[in-house]
């Protein structure tokens, strides 16, 4: 049954808006009328279709964090014994945001219809990626959807944590990067032209680092504007390229074998793809099911294709963890436990505990990264700025050596 949008006057004449239900407008606009409400605008909520593109500039509906709260509010309210359209109904009169608001009336609306809650998920690719659209129907399919949801709550929790300290130790390094770039452009461009004036008018000599920190100077104040379209240029390019399947695969694979940030590209992608599976395989998916799910949220298109290559090999026969151990873009750690979670019968847990052996092993090399590269990085900031001031010196030298 859709749902539409409505506003609406009150026999007191106040204005009121909402949502209501209804198989028409003509219904809806009834209904209205039925509650003692005169309708004067009626408009269906837009349904987004699996098929559609969404806009470059599109603004999900749900982020990260608000997803994970949404999930763990219908998960207690489903686990407090509450049908799916009821709970649905209850965070449809929490929702706070409109656009929150429309969604979850879209997904109430489909399910009182009788679609299953996985399938009114899929109404809204967007928001709800297949891994999540497989957590939930795996818990309809077992009738513990209320367990299932809270461990897909805590899943989302643990995946923005991993995301958030990551990014975090990588923050302060590239704060101080752009930091040092403005510095030593306005040195280039305002300090040094200034000070070189003085020198020029005198027809002075200057020593070779002078006259190589002018060139740079007249470099970057004359072409400045084209270096920057060129570098602005070259990431759209490569931003294009990167559209490209096979481009991406060999990009993605070169990144994994840099010394530093390969490894924890490699460990991240491994914890994120250990603990989908473990997740999917503990609610119920099918494994060749979970491990295809789980494939697809690896961000490394090389290690997606090697995910792929091993489902393959599964869907033929072969064990998890072999099939994982002949892909060496993975780490062994994931193999080993793949390996003891099938001999033991407890494969979900033990890849928990490889995601979360890699979560913790990726959050120390991004903590080292960080604290590597935040001395580096001010070191080289300080040499340059010294080769600009002994640029600037030099000829000052001279000129009270030939003074005295």
């Amino acid at each position: 049954m859709p749902a539409y949008k409505y506003e609406a006057l009150a026999e007191d004449g106040r204005s009121s808006k909402g949502l209501i239900e209804a198989d028409t407008p003509r219904a809806a606009r009834a209904a209205l009328r039925a509650q003692k409400l005169v309708p004067v605008a009626v408009e269906a909520v837009a349904q987004q279709s699996a098929e559609a593109k969404p806009s470059l500039f599109a603004r999900r509906v749900f982020n990260q964090t608000s997803l994970t709260v949404w999930t763990r509010q219908l998960a207690g309210l489903v686990a407090a014994g509450l049908p799916i359209e009821r709970a649905l109904t209850s965070l449809t009169e929490e929702c706070e945001d409109e656009r929150q608001r429309e969604l979850v009336a879209q997904l109430r609306a489909e399910v009182n219809g009788g679609a299953a809650f996985a399938r009114a998920l899929a109404t809204a690719p967007r928001e709800f990626d297949p891994v999540y659209r497989a957590v939930v129907a795996a818990g309809e399919q077992s009738g513990a959807l209320g367990r299932v949801l809270e461990k897909l709550a805590d899943d989302l929790e643990d995946r923005q944590a991993l995301r958030a300290k990551v990014v975090g130790a990588m923050a302060y390094p590239l704060v101080v990067c752009v930091i040092a770039v403005l510095i030593v452009t306005f040195l280039l461009t305002n300090v040094v032209p200034k000070v070189a004036a003085v020198f020029v008018s005198n027809k002075q000599a200057l020593p070779p680092l002078t006259v190589f920190v002018l060139a740079i100077s007249d470099l970057v104040r004359h072409w400045g504007w084209l270096i920057a379209l060129v570098l602005v240029g070259g990431l759209l390019a490569l931003r294009q390229a990167l559209q490209q399947a096979a481009f991406r695969i060999r990009f993605d694979a070169g990144l994994l074998g840099l010394p530093l940030v390969g490894r924890l590209a490699r460990g991240y992608n491994a914890a994120r793809f250990a603990g989908t599976l473990a997740m999917l395989a503990g609610s119920g998916v099918p494994i060749l099911k979970a491990l295809q799910a789980a494939a697809e949220t690896l961000s490394n298109a090389a290690m997606r294709e090697d995910a792929m290559d091993a489902l393959v090999l599964v869907r033929e026969g072969a064990p998890l963890g072999p099939a994982l151990a002949g892909k060496k873009r993975f780490p062994g750690l994931l193999a080993m436990f793949a390996r003891l979670g099938e001999q033991t019968g407890q494969l979900p847990d033990m890849l928990q505990r490889a995601a979360t052996q890699l979560s913790a092993e990726v959050q120390r090399r991004a903590m080292a990264m960080a604290t590597l590269l935040e001395p580096l990085l001010i070191v080289a900031m300080g040499g340059v700025v010294m080769l600009i001031v002994l640029a600037v010196l030099q000829p000052i030298i001279q000129m009270n050596a030939m003074v005295h």
